[in-house]
């Protein structure tokens, strides 16, 4: 029987009595990070399209927020989020850090929407509190560590190339294998096979198709690929056939995640009560952050509905907050948080988040416990509010 968690946070904490931290200026950064061609069903990306902010106190220090514009995905791109971010750094100054609820409440009367750059703004504003109690983040949050394996993930190529990525992966230490797909049913599940038979059964096997195939591909490509011990797959089909979903559910031996189809508590109540999912991908990018992540990770317990966390092109700075999240998340437990390992070809973070093979460790610091790197940042443009 699956056991059910309900995360309760201390969310007295959120506005803490008497006490007031004063915002007095914001820092936007252009955080552009270069990487190698990275493809998924939707399309390539050559560079993670960041922004990176600083939301500076009156008592003298600032929290950090980073996000990853993935615009075929999210509809946000860095520039969209670089103009949003002006405009909410102008709701922001003058207020209180503290009053976290309120905070956030200013983004969502201001715009609907607008997801990546408010987690970065509502990432901040944790890290702010979190370093204002003198605690590091997850045990602001009431968590306490323990082991987290992330997958590590191939893109689309040809069945050869990535059955070779799946080697190379293999041996580097990797156990966890998140396969992109979407593209072409048939080859799909040739990918599949080849990618199998080159690692032998011991790995665990994940798949991707960001909505990728429609619906009888998707029946046709998770009946082929049933065979081969996968894990579970996300997103099968466009989110404008979520009704369909029970029904491939039915049909698929694939277990199936909601991704795109969950941004916020609402839609994973939908998703759960219409039996269209087995698992939820809780991405800060989606939710807007931290805050709205915590919901649909509580309703997604109270339901026995097992998350991952996930990402997008985010450095370690928003890692930080992920694995921060993910200890105060027991309902979290699966890791799909190899973003800083698809092909980043500049780190550009202090302190933070740490990969010891696939397995994640943080150090003890205040707040999320991760910077940018002023070199990296002297390099960016900015905008101060």
């Amino acid at each position: 029987m699956l056991q059910l968690f309900v995360l309760i946070w201390p969310l007295n904490s959120y506005n803490l009595e008497n006490q007031q931290l004063i915002i007095t200026h914001i820092d936007i950064y252009r955080f552009s990070i270069p990487m190698e061609p990275f493809t998924i069903a939707t399309g390539t990306m050559d560079h993670a399209q960041n922004v990176f902010i600083r939301v500076h106190t009156d008592a003298g220090f600032y929290g950090v927020g980073e996000c990853s514009a993935f615009p075929m995905i999210v509809g946000e791109t860095q520039e969209t989020c670089l103009l949003m971010a002006r405009e909410f750094a102008r709701l922001w100054k003058g207020k209180d850090a503290l009053d976290l609820e309120a905070r956030l409440n200013d983004l969502h009367s201001f715009t609907a929407g607008n997801t990546t750059i408010k987690s970065a703004f509502d990432i901040a504003l944790f890290d702010i509190a979190a370093k204002n109690a003198g605690l590091p983040l997850y045990q602001f949050l009431g968590g306490e560590k323990r082991p987290v394996e992330s997958d590590i993930t191939i893109g689309i190529a040809g069945h050869h190339t990535m059955a070779l990525k799946a080697l190379d992966f293999q041996a580097s230490g990797a156990n966890i294998l998140k396969v992109k797909l979407g593209k072409n049913a048939a080859e799909d599940v040739e990918r599949i096979k080849q990618i199998r038979e080159a690692v032998g059964p011991a790995m665990r096997i994940r798949v991707d198709a960001n909505q990728g195939w429609t619906f009888n591909e998707a029946v046709f490509a998770l009946q082929g690929i049933g065979q081969y011990d996968i894990e579970f797959c996300e997103q099968p089909i466009r989110t404008w056939y979520d009704d369909r979903l029970p029904e491939l559910m039915q049909l698929s031996p694939v277990k199936i995640m909601g991704d795109e189809s969950v941004y916020n508590h609402h839609d994973a109540r939908k998703q759960i009560n219409s039996g269209s999912c087995h698992y939820i991908n809780i991405k800060m990018a989606k939710s807007g952050g931290i805050y709205e992540a915590k919901k649909i990770h509580d309703v997604a317990a109270s339901k026995g509905i097992p998350c991952m966390m996930g990402g997008m092109l985010e450095s370690r700075i928003a890692l930080s907050a992920k694995l921060h999240f993910v200890y105060a998340s027991p309902n979290i437990v699966f890791y799909d948080m190899d973003t800083c390992k698809l092909g980043h070809l500049i780190d550009p973070c202090v302190g933070g988040a740490r990969y010891e093979g696939y397995n994640l460790d943080i150090d003890d610091a205040p707040g999320i416990g991760a910077d940018a790197d002023e070199g990296f940042l002297a390099g960016c443009e900015r905008f101060t509010i």
